[in-house]
């Protein structure tokens, strides 16, 4: 079992004044650093798919992230390399593995709360 975090500060900030922005074509991904933790908000616009919006930034042919977090809004769904699937709805919580495709199903953006990529998300 994992040894959880010291939290040694209470503390509170908003994701309307993130920390960092990153933003490749149909994605705003807002960073809030916390001591113990970086926390961000994943917004991706209806149309988003990871292989065509973050992968030229990535540089990589699949995420090889692994992601936990919580789905605010929207539906997202996730292929694995291997191709089994899986899609997220809102008011879910999520647990992605590395090599994986994921795009926006719908016509509404999926928002989600990130836990632990979030510091790396959308960077080279």
């Amino acid at each position: 079992m994992a040894t959880p975090v010291a939290v040694t500060k209470l503390r509170a900030k908003s994701h309307d004044a993130p920390d960092e922005v990153r933003a490749p074509d149909k994605t705003r991904v807002e960073i809030v650093q916390l001591e113990e933790a970086t926390i961000g908000r994943f917004n991706f616009a209806p149309g988003w798919r990871w292989s065509e919006c973050v992968k030229p930034v990535a540089k990589t042919e699949r995420c090889q992230l692994s992601h936990v977090g919580y789905a605010v809004s929207g539906c997202l769904k996730v292929r694995m390399q291997d191709g089994s699937e899986m899609t997220i709805h809102a008011g879910e919580s999520y647990t992605i593995p590395p090599e994986h495709d994921a795009w926006v199903e719908g016509n509404q953006s999926f928002v989600g709360i990130e836990v632990m990529s979030a510091d790396v998300f959308a960077k080279p």
